[in-house]
This record gives structure tokens, C-alpha cells and sequence, in this order.
């Protein structure tokens, strides 16, 4: 027999949709949260001559790095050198690093276990900071590289630098704070559906590019059929490696209370096949185009001796190129293991369900117990490294083969199709509080219709 919650999920449908009116408010101001940071990637910082940098964006001929893999964040708001031209990718890489010195950090590690509620604000409170810092140092590297360019600054000098790092910082703390009221006040994850806006922006543009190349004969409608295929069994392989997981039974002792026996209850423990999420593919991404980011910045200057391997590596380390496949594919299995050991400690995990009296079967508690996770997460994540590492591979094994104009990036496609879901399931999770709450309001109800205005006693 179906459980409450399965029949009231099955029962959700337009009906109940439509009596949500608290679920169209937060629907409502996420969509206008969205729109507000969509017109933001359109207002051009103080002094940047548009047409210029724009030209120097698109130049076919130009490798520019890092900033490629931002712009498609960003909606294209780095082409654009917008006031939102960071993005929130200081805060996301804040936010990881805070992560990692959570686990390695001994303070800030028992701030994590033991701290509670209070402990998790302070760890905010530390990732705003955080942020604050890494975006004044982005900024400022990146208006001191606009301001020694040629014809790309209407009026350099260092009112230029300093106005460019207020603009810049304030924009990411602006989308900082956006974020967060969406995630308090609206439906999904505030930064994470900013940055899948961003994604999204660019979708059409790579859409539109593909159709004309079918138009001009570049390309056969058979070959645009076929990738329409592949993009839609991409995005199903990745719903469904996303939602698979290994659940281990626990089991938890018969305790004798008086007269009654307690517990004995089977509980399970969730364990992903992805664990590490998007985060690896996002740290190669950026360790493989910091050459060619550098390399740019410094084509007009005179090198030194020391770095004249510099341009013959990042020839090297292009989309579709073997030596970034490789290094890329090799990147992307390294921090899956790393993140992961990061992120689910298996011998925290063993002592708290020792400490809760709950085992796994045929498993005795405490070290043989984590040594039997360990090797569960092991073999999960070599089977999510490999998942991570397909899709991220795939577009570049089509550049290689078809050119930049088919590129659109795995670890893109991971973030919106992971997003989607998380949104959607918030979205069901809102509907199924609010078939609750008339359930609720129904029995009240049904309890007050008895003889004298007063609830009907069974006896």
C-alpha cells in the first residue's frame, strides 16, 4: 500500500497547482530576481569603449582562456564587460574553498560538527568575506589588464582602476545578496539558479549558430538531426546517473522500556553515485585555461626567456586539442576522489551510527564499518569520475572533430540539467506543504462539526 505522501504526490496535478498562491509569490519574485540580474548583464562599466572589447571578444582568431568558460556563466556578460561581468564565481569559489578548510582547518571543523545553526551563519559570515576579498582581487586584475590595453579604455588612469573595482566587487556582492533572498524567499537555490540563467542565455546563440550553418550547407540536416538526438540522450543519461545512488540498509537494536520493546526500526543511507557533483569538472576547466588566460593578457608585452615555453603550451591546451583531453579527463578524475574524500568522511559517518545504536548487517560497528563505506564510496565514485568524465568529454571530442562553432560545454550541461532538477523538486515539495496544510484545515473542520458545537468524543 502507498504511503500518505506517495498518494498525495500522485495526486498533484494543475488543480492543486493552481490553489498554491504561496507558491506563485515565490514563483514570482524568483522570476523577477532573474530578469533584474538578466538587464544588469546589459550595463556596461564606467569608461569601456563597448564596440572595442566586444570586437576583441569575438575575435575567431583568439584564444581567450578562462574568460570563455565565465562569459557562458555570466550570460555573456564578460563580452559585454558588464557590471555583472564576475558573476558569482567569486562566491562559489569562496564558498569551496571555506568548504575544504572546513575539513582540513581544525577550528573551523569543529565549527562545522558541533557548532549547530550558529556555527553554520559564522561559516557564511566567513564566505561573504571571502568574497569580498577574491572579488577586489579579480577585479583589480582585471581593470589594471583593461587599463594597459590598447583602444579598449576610453580614458586610462587610475580613476578608471578604482571605479572598475567598485563596480565589479559591488555587482558580485549585489548578486551575492540576490541570491540569498531568492534561496530565503523564492524557489531553488538563489546562486545556483543565477548561474544557470547565465547558461541558459547562451543557449539560444549556440541553437541559432548551428541553424545557420545547416543553412549555408556547412553542415547536413541528417548531422543536425543526429546531435539533436545526442543532446537529448545526454541530458536523460545525466537525470538518470544524477538520481542514481546506493542505499545501505541499517538496522537499529530492540530496546526494552517496561513493558514495551522499542526500536528495531530500518532505516537506509543514501550514497550517490555523483557525489562530488559539478565541482570537479569546474576546477579543471579553470586550471587547464589559466595558461591560455595568461598568455592573452601578455601577447602584446615582451616575455622573458624563462617563459618562452609559454605560447607553445597553450597552443597545446585548446578545446579539442589531445594534451587538453587528456590533462582534462585526468583533472576531473583527481578532484572527484579529492572532493569526495572532502565531503563524506566514512569514519565520522561509522561512529555516528554507532553512537546511535544503528549497524549494518552482517557488519560489526566502528572501524569495520567505515572500512566497508570506504570501499562502497570508492567504487561509486570511480563509477561517477567516469560519468563526470564522458559528458565533459563529449563536446570536446566534437570540437575536434566538427570545430569551436559545436562547443558547448559539459560541465554547462551538467549545472542546468542538475538545477532543473533541484528547482523541480523544490517546486513538488512546495505543492506536497500545501496539500498538508488543506488536509490539515479539512480535519480541523470535520473535528468541529460534532453535537454542540463541540468535537465528537469516541469512547
Amino acid at each position: 500500500m502507498a504511503s500518505a505522501a506517495e498518494q498525495l504526490a500522485a495526486n498533484m496535478n494543475m488543480g492543486s497547482f493552481a490553489k498554491a498562491t504561496e507558491l506563485h509569490k515565490r514563483l514570482l519574485f524568483t522570476l523577477g530576481a532573474l530578469l533584474v540580474y538578466r538587464l544588469g548583464t546589459y550595463v556596461p562599466i564606467p569608461g569601456i569603449n563597448t564596440d572595442a572589447f566586444l570586437q576583441f571578444f569575438q575575435n575567431p582568431d583568439g584564444q581567450r582562456g578562462i574568460l570563455d568558460m565565465f562569459n557562458m556563466f555570466s550570460g555573456g556578460a564578460v563580452e559585454r564587460m558588464a557590471v555583472f561581468a564576475l558573476n558569482v564565481m567569486p562566491y562559489i569559489s569562496a564558498s569551496i574553498i571555506v568548504q575544504l578548510m572546513g575539513a582540513v582547518y581544525p577550528p573551523w571543523e569543529k565549527l562545522k560538527k558541533e557548532g549547530g545553526e550558529a556555527g553554520r551563519k559564522q561559516l557564511n559570515q566567513y564566505t561573504r568575506y571571502l568574497t569580498v576579498v577574491l572579488a577586489l582581487a579579480q577585479s583589480f586584475g582585471i581593470a589594471v589588464g583593461l587599463n594597459a590595453s590598447q583602444g579598449l579604455v576610453d580614458a586610462p588612469g587610475m580613476f578608471f582602476i578604482a571605479t572598475t573595482v567598485v563596480t565589479l566587487t559591488g555587482g558580485t556582492m549585489f548578486l551575492m545578496w540576490l541570491g540569498e533572498q531568492v534561496t530565503a524567499r523564492g524557489v531553488g537555490n538563489g546562486i545556483s539558479l543565477i548561474i544557470f540563467a547565465g547558461i541558459v542565455a547562451v543557449l539560444p546563440g549556440t541553437i541559432a549558430r548551428l541553424l545557420g550553418l545547416a543553412q549555408q550547407g556547412q553542415m547536413s540536416a541528417f548531422m543536425l538531426l543526429g546531435l539533436a538526438i545526442l543532446a537529448v540522450a545526454t541530458v536523460v543519461f545525466i537525470v538518470f546517473m544524477e538520481r542514481a545512488q546506493r542505499r545501505l540498509l541499517i538496522q537499529y537494536p530492540k530496546r526494552q522500556e517496561g513493558n514495551r520493546v522499542t526500536g528495531g526500526e530500518r532505516s537506509f543511507l543514501p550514497l550517490k553515485v555523483n557525489t562530488a557533483g559539478v565541482i570537479p569538472a569546474i576546477f579543471a576547466s579553470s586550471l587547464l585555461m589559466l595558461p591560455t588566460t595568461v598568455a592573452q593578457f601578455t601577447a602584446t608585452a615582451n616575455l622573458p626567456e624563462w617563459m618562452s615555453w609559454l605560447p607553445l603550451v597553450t597552443a597545446q591546451l585548446t578545446h579539442g586539442k589531445p594534451v587538453f583531453i587528456i590533462l582534462y579527463a585526468a583533472l576531473i578524475i583527481f578532484f572527484c576522489f579529492f572532493y569526495t574524500s572532502i565531503t563524506f568522511n566514512p569514519e565520522d559517518t561509522a561512529e555516528n551510527l554507532r553512537k546511535y545504536g544503528g549497524f549494518l548487517p552482517g557488519i560489526r560497528p566502528g572501524k569495520r564499518t567505515a572500512e566497508y563505506l570506504d570501499y562502497v564510496l570508492t567504487r561509486l565514485t570511480v563509477i561517477g569520475a567516469g560519468y563526470i568524465t564522458l559528458v565533459c568529454l563529449l563536446p570536446e571530442f566534437m570540437v575536434a572533430g566538427m570545430g569551436n562553432a559545436m562547443y558547448f560545454g559539459g560541465t554547462s550541461l551538467l549545472i542546468v540539467v542538475s538545477v532543473t532538477m533541484d528547482t523541480v523538486s523544490q517546486i513538488q515539495s512546495h505543492l506536497l506543504a500545501h496539500q498538508y496544510e488543506g488536509l490539515i484545515k479539512k480535519a480541523k473542520l470535520r473535528g468541529r462539526g460534532g453535537r454542540g458545537g463541540t468535537p465528537a468524543v469516541r469512547r
